[in-house]
């Protein structure tokens, strides 16, 4: 039995128009007539211009910053979708906020990761695709189902051009134990040994390198993390891995926050080439010298068009 629309129609809120434009052409499909503006006061407003009743709607929304309104769009388009008749919303999020914010790290502290996957819930949505949440564990705060992509696929197989006949020279590393399952991953893949570096966190966005864990010394390094925020624990690994002997370091990230003084670090450090997806958009402005940009639209349309089709996601990554 079927459960999707009649039809696929793709819409985009503010935080992720280009991305949702590159998604709709490789499905060959016009991107939905929609508006999101302020009103005086500030409050959000959106108009959908395309009818959408019977249909499988996907919006495309990362909630980066500014986190808040972002969110607030998306929960509007949903709402609004619903109320338009659509026969099923998926929440496109290449980019999930609040992430970070998935457990209590302390006493009275909130779950807002929980909380903003209800509010999408309440709001109308089906089902969410998303790609390298923070904790994979967040698919289970949701009560509809979650399609959850995986960044390193796409990022190893432009490593492996990189690295083509000289695996000898190179090693993976994950700059916390946080990363490591997934830079196990990345290893795999792209047939490499894995270090990792032991990192205690001595409060929110500062981190202090402890130890080294594998053998670096004379080798290139490939650092892979989820995502680069305020650059700290990047840099400081890139640094304490050249102290110990490596002879270049790479670094790869699914998501490119890069907020507070995350370029100034980046630019201080050692690290010699980055590799980021556009889960969050790269203005102009923050894309530096050494960094390169590679587009999630591919993936995501074909996610959409095997949810779209009834078909498993999972089949992607193997």
């Amino acid at each position: 039995m079927s459960f999707h629309g009649k039809d696929i129609k793709i819409f985009a809120a503010s935080a992720s128009r280009d991305a949702a434009g590159t998604i709709a052409q490789c499905l060959g499909l016009p991107l939905g007539r929609s508006d999101v503006g302020t009103f005086s006061d500030g409050e959000i407003s959106v108009s959908i211009y395309d009818s959408v009743r019977g249909s499988d709607c996907f919006i495309v929304q990362s909630t980066c910053a500014p986190v808040n309104n972002n969110l607030m769009e998306l929960l509007i388009m949903i709402d609004a979708m619903k109320r338009a008749s659509a026969a099923r919303i998926t929440a496109v999020m290449p980019y999930f906020g609040y992430a970070r914010q998935d457990r209590k790290a302390k006493a009275h502290d909130p779950i807002t990761a929980k909380l903003c996957a209800d509010l999408i819930t309440t709001a109308g949505a089906n089902r969410v695709l998303t790609m390298d949440l923070h904790a994979a564990q967040i698919q289970g705060f949701f009560n509809i189902p979650v399609d959850h992509l995986l960044g390193v696929p796409l990022l190893a197989s432009h490593i492996k051009e990189l690295i083509a006949g000289h695996t000898g020279e190179y090693v993976v590393v994950s700059p916390d134990l946080g990363s490591v399952t997934r830079a196990r991953n990345f290893a795999d893949r792209v047939g490499l040994p894995l270090a990792i570096v032991d990192k205690r966190r001595q409060k929110a966005n500062v981190s202090e390198v402890m130890n080294i864990i594998g053998d670096v010394k004379n080798k290139k390094i490939i650092l892979v993390d989820d995502m680069i925020d305020t650059a700290g624990t990047l840099c400081n690994a890139a640094r304490s891995l050249m102290d110990a002997g490596a002879l270049s370091v790479t670094a790869c990230a699914t998501h490119a926050v890069l907020s507070g003084p995350a370029l100034e670090r980046i630019e201080n450090s050692p690290i010699k080439n980055l590799f980021v997806l556009d889960t969050i958009p790269v203005p102009p402005e923050k894309r530096l010298p050494n960094m390169t940009v590679f587009s999630v639209a591919p993936l995501f349309a074909e996610a959409i068009d095997r949810i779209y089709e009834d078909k498993p996601v999972s089949p992607m990554f193997v």
